[in-house]
Formats: C-alpha cells, sequence, structure tokens
C-alpha cells in the first residue's frame, strides 16, 4: 500500500498562430452574412436570437496578438439577427481565481455562492461519467496469444469513473486516459494519484505538439504472482494557463460555497449534506447519519457488539489503570434502538504495568526516559557502572498509553482521505487495530525515528551497511481476505512496502535490518477487506502488536549497559572505539585484534568469541568486517594441490530465465545479476525497482528502491511488451549478501547444492561450489534466502563462460528461498601444473635425441604453468654400441678359451696322480703306501708321463690323446713299479 499522492508537472506556455489577417477576417464575416441573407430569402421567416439561443466565443488570435468576439448560435439554423462582432480582449487577457470572464461585456466578475473558479484553469472532480475532453483508450500491447488459448478483449479495459475518482485498470491490457488542452499562457497541471500496488505500471506524460498539450495517464497491470492487482485511483485534475473560463462550475455534491468569489468549494461536515451548487450544508435528522463530504443522508442501525471497542486508560495518579469501552467513531449506530447493545461497563481498577525498558516512573505515575548515561528496566534509573556505555534504542512491550513518537490514524479504503480517528488502540500488554468507518479502511500506526547511532565503542558495520534493525513481534486474527503491511519510509522517498502478511498468521517475530542513516518511518497498515460498502461486519478481525524494539536510535533510551573500551586521559577513563577489527575485553576493557581471517561483529564486540572464523576458501579484509574471495582457491587432495584462479569471472554477470507469461498471456523474465568474487568482498550486483518512474534509466537508483548485493534478482517485462520507452523492472530481492565459503562437497552450514539440479560433469574434476546467504527474512523464507553458484570446468566455453539455472527449476529455486546457478567456463578449471602432462623422449637418430611435452588428454587445467620448450641432447648411435660390443664378445671369448684350456690341463695332471696311485697299490697286493700327496707339488715335474714327454702343438696333443684309448673304450695308461723298474704293460 502507497500513500496518495500528488502529481504536480509544469505545461508550456501556449503559442498562438495567427491563421488570418484583420481584414481577411472581416470579409470572411461579411460573406457568411451573405449567405446567411440569401438562405433567409429561400426558407422560412427566422425569428431574433434571444440572449439564450447564442453564446460568445473568441476567433483565434492573430499575428498582432488581437482576437474578435463573435456570437455563436447554439443550435444553428433556428433564429437570426446574432450580436455584430467587436474587437475582442487581448490575447493575453485572463482572470483570476475565482472570476470569470463575462463574455457579454469582456469583464472579469466573481462567481456566485455555490459555485467556484480557478481563473485561468479548469478542475475535475467529479467523475460520476467521463468529462467532456476526456477519452479512454485501450489495447493488447504484448499479449501473446500463443500463451493463452484466448487472449482477453481488451476493448473493455479502460479506465472507470468511480464518483469521486476514476479508476484504471487492473488486467493486463494497457488502459490510457488522454485529455487535449491548449495552454496560452505558462500553466500547471495538478491531480492527486493513489497507486497501491507494485505489480501495476503507471506512467504519466505530456506530450507538445505546436502549443496543444496532450496529458497521457498510462496503467498497464502484470499478475506475476496470479494475483488481483488494486487499481489506479486519479482524482482532482487541475490544469491552469488555460486562455480564460467563461463560467464557473457549482460546487458537487456534499461540497458548498458560502461566498462569493470562491476558488474551490468545502466539504460538508459529517450528519449534514449538500446538493450540486449548494451554498450551504443541511443538517440530517436526528435519526439519520452521514459521513463528511455527504450528498445524502443515511437511517442509523441499531448497535451491535461491533460498533464499540475496549482500550487502557493511562495510568492515574494512584498508579492505576482500567480496561473501559468506548464507542466507534464516527457513532453511526443507536442505542436506543429496540434490540440494541449498550455499552459495556468499565472493568476494575488494577496496578499499572511497569514503564517501557529505559523509562522511569514519576511520582504522578507517568513514564519519562531516563538521562543520558543511566539505563532501566521500567522502574528506576541506574547509573551505568565504570567502563560501560548506555546502548540506546527504542523497546515498548508495556501498552497503557500511546509512546510520543508514534501516531496513528486511519485511511480511507474508498476516497483515500485520513479520517483523523485512532486506528490503533492500547491494551496494556500489546497494540490492537480498532475499529474504522468501514472494513475496508486502512488502520494506520506509524513510528518515527530521527536518525541511528552505534554506540560509540562499536564500529559502525560499513561492508554490511547495517546501521540498526527493528524487531516486533505480532499477530493477525482474521475471518476473510485481512492484509497487514509493514512499510518503511526516508526523507528522500515515500513509505515502501517491504513485507506482506495475508490471513491469520500467529505469533511470531520479524526482523528489518536498517541500511541508511537518516530520518526513517516505520509503518503498519492493516486493511480487514477489500470489498467496498461492507460497513462494520468483520471488527473481530485484528492485528496485535506486541512489542517493537528498535536499536542504536540516536536520541533513544537504554534498558542495559555494555563494557566499552576505555581511553585514560586527565579527567580519568572515558570510553573510546577500538580501531576497526578490533574486539573488547570484557574485564580490562582493552582492544585486541582479532586472529587473522576471522570477521568481528560490529555490533557484539566483545571477547575473543566476537570474532567469527571465515569459511572455507575465504579470508577476512583489512577491517575484519566480511569475508571474501580474491577469485583463487587451493584444493588439496591426496594425490596433488589443485589451485584455481577465478579473475576472468570476476565482473558482474546478468541471466535472463526463459521467458514466463501470466495468466493473461503477458511476457516476463526472471532477471538475475551475479558479482561472484574479487573486489574486496564488495556487493557489486544492482537490481532496481522503476515501475513508479520509468523516466529514471538503470544505475540512477536515488529516488526508487534498489538492491545491492553479490546476487539479486528482478522481474522484467521488456519494452516491446508494454509499449514503453524502457523495460520494466520490477520486485528486486536480495539473493545473496554474505559469502559463507566454497567447497566441493555439496553441503556448507546448512546450504545445500543438490547435484540432480544439474547435468552431472564428466571430466571427473569436482564442480567448485559458491555459497551465499541472505539478510531478507520473509514469510515464506523463515530462515533467509540462499544461493549456491556451481563453477564447472569446461575447456570448451571461454571465459567468461555460460551460466544456466536448473532444468527443473527454470526460476532458478524449486522452494522459493533457496536459488541455484551453474556457471561453466574455461576459467573454472584448475591452473595447470606438471602433473598435467606427458613427456615423450625420441629415439636418437644422428647423434640427436630430443624430449617433448604434450599435455594429458582430455585438458582439464587453464592458466598456471606453461608446457616446456622441447629439450634436445646430443647421444650415440647403434653403429658405435655394435661395434662396442662385438669387441667385447672376442675379447671374452679369447679368454674364456684360455681359462678352458688351463683348467683342462690342471684336471689331466691330478687324473695322472690317481692312476699312480691305484698302480703302485696293486704291486704289493693292495698294501697301499702313505701318500704324501695325491697333487703335484709345486715345482715337481711329472717326469713318468710317457704321453708328453715331447712338446706338441695343441691340436697335436688331443690326437695322442685319443691314441691311447682302448678298442673296449679304456683308456691305456703305463705305469711303473713301486721300485721304480722299468714300466709294465697291464
Amino acid at each position: 500500500m502507497a500513500d496518495p499522492g500528488h502529481g504536480h508537472h509544469p505545461s508550456a506556455r501556449g503559442r498562438g498562430r495567427a491563421e488570418k489577417h484583420t481584414s481577411q477576417l472581416l470579409c470572411l464575416l461579411f460573406w457568411a452574412g451573405t449567405v446567411l441573407q440569401v438562405t433567409q430569402g429561400t426558407g422560412p421567416e427566422l425569428h431574433a436570437c434571444k440572449e439564450s439561443e447564442y453564446h460568445y466565443e473568441y476567433t483565434t488570435c492573430d499575428s498582432t496578438g488581437s482576437r474578435w468576439r463573435v456570437a455563436v448560435p447554439h443550435t444553428p439554423g433556428l433564429c437570426t439577427s446574432l450580436p455584430d462582432p467587436v474587437k475582442g480582449t487581448e490575447c493575453s487577457f485572463s482572470c483570476n481565481a475565482g472570476e470569470f470572464l463575462d463574455m457579454k461585456d469582456q469583464s472579469c466578475k466573481p462567481c456566485p455562492k455555490g459555485c467556484y473558479s480557478l481563473g485561468t484553469g479548469i478542475r475535475f472532480d467529479e467523475w460520476d461519467e467521463l468529462p467532456h475532453g476526456f477519452a479512454s483508450l485501450s489495447d493488447n500491447v504484448g499479449l501473446e496469444d500463443s500463451a493463452t488459448e484466448s487472449t482477453e478483449n481488451c476493448t473493455s479495459s479502460t479506465w472507470v469513473p468511480r464518483g469521486d475518482y476514476i479508476a484504471s485498470n487492473t488486467d493486463e491490457c494497457t488502459a490510457t486516459l488522454m485529455y487535449a488542452v491548449s495552454l496560452k499562457q505558462s500553466g500547471t497541471v495538478n491531480f492527486e494519484y493513489y497507486h497501491p500496488d507494485s505489480s501495476i505500471i503507471f506512467e504519466f506524460f505530456v506530450e507538445l505538439n505546436q502549443g496543444n498539450n496532450v496529458l497521457y495517464w498510462r496503467t498497464t497491470a502484470f499478475s506475476v504472482w496470479s494475483k488481483v492487482s488494486n487499481p489506479v485511483l486519479v482524482r482532482n485534475i487541475a490544469i491552469t494557463g488555460v486562455a480564460y473560463t467563461s463560467e464557473c462550475f457549482p460546487c458537487k455534491p456534499g461540497t458548498y460555497a458560502a461566498k462569493q468569489g470562491s476558488s474551490f468549494c468545502q466539504l460538508c461536515p459529517a450528519n449534514s449534506y449538500s446538493n450540486k451548487g449548494e451554498t450551504s450544508c443541511h443538517p440530517c435528522d436526528s435519526d439519520k447519519y452521514s459521513e463528511k463530504g455527504s450528498s445524502s443522508c443515511k437511517m442509523r442501525p441499531a448497535c451491535t457488539d461491533k460498533d464499540y471497542f475496549y482500550t487502557h486508560t493511562a495510568c492515574d495518579a494512584n498508579g492505576e489503570t482500567q480496561l473501559m469501552y468506548k464507542w466507534a467513531q464516527p457513532k453511526i449506530c443507536d442505542e436506543d434502538m429496540e434490540g440494541a447493545v449498550k455499552l459495556p461497563a468499565s472493568d476494575v481498577k488494577t496496578h499499572c504495568p511497569p514503564c517501557n525498558p529505559g523509562f522511569f516512573k514519576t511520582s504522578n505515575s507517568t513514564c519519562e526516559p531516563c538521562p543520558y548515561g543511566t539505563y532501566s528496566n521500567g522502574s528506576d534509573c541506574t547509573h551505568c557502572p565504570a567502563g560501560t556505555e548506555p546502548v540506546l534504542g527504542y523497546e515498548y512491550k508495556w501498552w497503557n498509553m500511546m509512546p510520543a513518537n508514534m501516531e496513528t490514524t486511519v485511511l480511507s479504503g474508498i476516497n483515500f482521505e485520513y479520517k483523523g480517528l485512532t486506528g490503533w488502540e492500547v491494551a496494556g500488554d500489546h497494540i490492537y487495530t480498532a475499529i474504522g468507518v468501514s472494513d475496508n479502511d486502512f488502520m494506520i500506526l506509524t513510528l518515527v525515528v530521527p536518525g541511528f547511532r552505534p554506540p560509540q565503542s562499536v564500529m559502525a558495520d560499513t561492508e554490511n551497511k547495517e546501521v540498526a534493525r527493528i524487531t516486533f513481534i505480532f499477530e493477525t486474527i482474521c475471518s476473510v481476505n485481512c492484509e497487514l503491511y509493514f512499510m518503511v519510509g526516508m526523507t528522500s522517498r515515500t513509505n515502501t512496502p517491504v513485507e506482506t502478511w495475508k490471513g491469520s498468521k500467529g505469533k511470531q517475530s520479524y526482523t528489518y535490518i536498517i541500511e541508511e542513516n537518516s530520518t526513517m518511518s516505520f509503518t503498519w497498515a492493516f486493511q480487514r477487506t477489500t470489498l467496498h460498502d461492507t460497513g462494520r461486519k468483520y471488527t473481530n478481525d485484528v492485528a496485535k502488536i506486541y512489542s517493537i524494539n528498535i536499536t542504536n536510535v540516536i536520541d533513544g533510551v537504554a534498558s542495559y549497559c555494555l563494557p566499552c573500551a576505555l581511553e585514560a586521559s586527565d579527567m580519568g577513563s572515558s570510553c573510546t572505539s577500538c580501531p576497526a577489527g578490533y574486539y573488547i575485553n570484557r574485564n580490562s576493557g582493552t582492544c585486541h585484534p582479532c586472529p587473522p581471517n576471522t570477521v568481528l561483529k560490529a555490533h557484539q564486540p566483545y571477547g575473543i568469541q566476537a570474532c567469527m572464523p571465515c569459511g572455507p576458501g575465504t579470508k577476512s579484509n583489512k577491517i575484519h568486517s566480511l569475508c571474501y574471495n580474491d577469485c583463487t582457491l587451493a584444493r588439496i587432495t591426496p594425490s596433488r594441490i589443485f589451485n584455481y584462479n577465478f579473475s576472468a569471472l570476476a565482473a558482474t554477470v546478468s541471466l535472463a530465465g526463459a521467458p514466463s507469461f501470466t495468466s493473461k498471456g503477458r511476457k516476463y523474465f526472471h532477471h538475475f545479476t551475479l558479482s561472484l568474487c574479487g573486489n574486496q568482498g564488495k556487493k557489486m550486483s544492482v537490481c532496481t525497482n522503476n515501475v513508479t518512474d520509468l523516466r529514471i534509466s538503470e544505475g540512477e537508483s536515488g529516488f526508487s528502491k534498489s538492491i545491492t548485493a553479490y546476487i539479486c534478482q528482478s522481474i522484467i517485462i521488456p519494452s516491446e511488451v508494454t509499449g514503453y520507452k524502457t523495460r520494466v523492472s520490477s520486485q528486486p530481492v536480495s539473493l545473496a549478501d554474505r559469502l559463507v565459503g566454497i567447497s566441493t562437497d555439496m553441503t556448507l552450514d546448512g546450504i545445500t547444492s543438490p547435484a540432480e539440479l544439474f547435468p552431472p560433469e564428466t571430466l571427473g574434476i569436482p564442480d567448485v561450489i559458491f555459497f551465499f546467504r541472505s539478510n531478507d527474512v520473509t514469510q515464506s523464507c523463515s530462515s533467509g534466502r540462499s544461493a549456491t553458484v556451481r563453477l564447472r570446468c569446461n575447456p570448451l566455453k571461454i571465459a567468461p563462460g555460460s551460466l544456466s539455472l536448473p532444468r527443473t527449476c527454470s526460476d532458478g529455486t524449486c522452494d522459493g528461498c533457496n536459488f541455484h546457478f551453474l556457471w561453466e567456463s574455461m576459467a573454472a578449471c584448475p591452473l595447470c601444473s606438471d602433473a598435467d602432462y606427458h613427456t615423450f623422449v625420441s629415439s636418437c637418430v644422428s647423434g640427436i635425441q630430443k624430449s617433448t611435452y604434450v599435455w594429458r588428454e582430455p585438458k582439464i587445467c587453464s592458466g598456471g604453468i606453461s608446457l616446456p620448450e622441447q629439450i634436445v641432447t646430443l647421444c650415440k648411435t647403434i653403429d658405435f654400441w655394435l661395434e662396442m660390443g662385438i669387441s667385447a664378445g672376442t675379447c671374452s671369448a679369447i679368454l674364456l678359451t684360455v681359462l678352458t684350456c688351463y683348467f683342462w690341463k690342471k684336471n689331466q695332471k691330478l687324473e695322472y696322480k690317481y692312476s699312480k696311485l691305484v698302480m703302485n697299490a696293486t704291486l704289493k697286493d693292495c698294501d697301499l703306501p702313505a701318500a704324501d700327496s695325491c697333487a703335484i707339488m709345486e715345482g715337481e715335474d711329472v717326469e713318468d708321463d710317457l704321453s708328453f714327454t715331447s712338446k706338441k702343438s695343441f691340436f697335436g696333443k688331443i690326437k695322442s690323446l685319443t691314441s691311447k684309448r682302448t678298442p673296449d673304450g679304456f683308456d691305456s695308461v703305463p705305469l711303473k713299479t713301486s721300485s721304480g723298474g722299468p714300466d709294465m704293460d697291464m
């Protein structure tokens, strides 16, 4: 819901063009008179025109600024003898407000009673029908025939007059309200409008064409969430700068003008009425009633239990309060009628509850704020101990009277005027919505905060931009389609809805993060039903607020004190601020730096536990205000270390989902903006809402609602769909305010990136996943939103690669709270290392050998090291080694032959000795002598070896050996006797 607005647009000065000179005009009038006389001569005789049968008009101004006043019959051909043309007033002539130009004597005269005039302007405040000069057009720009079986016919989608205002269409056709006016001097256009729904695009603009102004009010609805949009309402259109006003406008019913020369009409007070053009209002009969500005009176109904409410009185001097009942205002029921209920009696008095925290109770039982440097729990003020400081804010949990910085009123749900009634009532431990004039009224509660300031010893969280926060506990009890709106407004713009709850909601808490330090207003608006003319049927449907807590208010009160950092001075110790990234030791009041890669809780910097460790893959900035990733990552596995560099993915990128269509066939897109890493953790993604002012281009978001985050989402309607000059960006939300960490696991800190949402990776390199959280806590996402960006190595997609959404969840989310993205790119591959290539060594050719390095296939790395250059070395060919082998083999063969001969000869000598011993033993009848040795001693010759007494060649020795073998195959060996006699043959 939005507050009623006022449009004020200056128009251009009208530029009159001379169509003919004065002489030409006189000739034309003479010719017209001649024709008229000829006609009269040939037809029936006509009577002379009476004053009531004609009116005066001015001719077009000529180049000298002159014009003529001519008489024009209301119905041509019914009368004759019109007054002659006379010279008119100067073209720049005009009357003041409250006056009209009497064309008879061409002078300004005051408007009579019961009428009003703007002088050089016109006003449209009655919308029983479309006023003369207005036109309503419609078309079906952007509606897709293929998106629905039968595209809705837009011929009936127009602006509809509804008495006090004119309402726009609420479907997805484009409806244009148009009015053409010619201004003769510099003027203005003023109108009141009510734009309650951001799902309706509303635009007002002026087109200038040869001094003629064409005013356009154009609307287009897009029901993305399949809900009925609330129409844009326009009323009280006033245009100044026209040539003249030749008549005054009568006051519309329900208004009056009691004196002459009125420039506007006053509303009739309650319980009175007036007809059109009245000079005063008439009181209603005693059994009837009327609201302010009524044109008639209604019968009073009998009072029921829906016509009164309960409240708690303020504490009296004795510290007592009581529950009492009051009639709902304005009182329209009659308690004296048969069957009417009476107002219940008040309850007995009870003791007042304590004051709200930070306040103390005075002697007359009123609550006053504690002075600075003290705190209270609602009873007495206590000075903060040495080494501590008060924590200022607002905390309201007892409701015996409305706080001074809160106000309540009722906004009419029919004509959107403030009724000046009480919209919320105090009820001891809660505050609840009172009874309005009708169940479709908005019950408004507003809290104004002048500004914010964190405690002196607490550094402002400049990175996350949290200045303060507001938390309230509420409940809604509804039997129909009630709605509770929470809106935030600043000095630079009007209230903007940040959250809406529909239907009954159990007791729950809601927190809103405040990111700008300025005077702010927080508004709660409750509407029981959107239906008109329901009266008071659903007064038991209420919204309740139990407590409201706002931190760091610049002129707030303290309910407790916190330890602070101490600074020694001549005046003693006083609180001071620790440097950025330092926490406070509660015991000593000294500042200590946070350990590396930790982030400090900016609003609770007490103790080492205030330094929270950063998530995996992240590190803290210099002031320990946030954890970020510098676009690098090292992943350690048992086999190797993978290093990543995502610098090529640091720039802001955008992604639009597949086209979606509303229920009526209008095309729109879910548009995402991502900033992954780098920039020292500063968020770079911006999503803007330009529905309320399409003239604001992207990036110029000073007057429109914008979101800055790591990842944000908005709904985009292309310009070719809406027919507007620019595309429409609506409903921006933050999906990622904080980087939780980076991992190859699917789950981190309760956030999961299901692998089944995307096609499985095929290269064997696990995806690197960025995990984010959002600060926004909504009705449907009680734990806040989260987002994951899955980086996948794809050597075929050069940086920045491509972004995609899950196939099964085309809007990026399957539950509305957790969003998932897949980013495929070469830049997501690990950096190349020496483990990513092979070494091939060639054969030795002509004394040269080459070592070549080749990437392993498939190549799953990017950047990093380059392939080493080819290495060329000297080597020996195969012919050289063959010659060396033959020479070595020959030498080895000769050596083996010599050794064989040597050992063979040794063996023959041993065999001879053995034979000799055997022969001596036989000659002495087997009495063997004791041999000194079986071997030939060193230096001993084989003197009895007859077979080898003569020197022979090697082949000769072999021949002799074979000749001594007997025919039976045994060797024949000559033996000596033991006495050394001659040899004997055996």
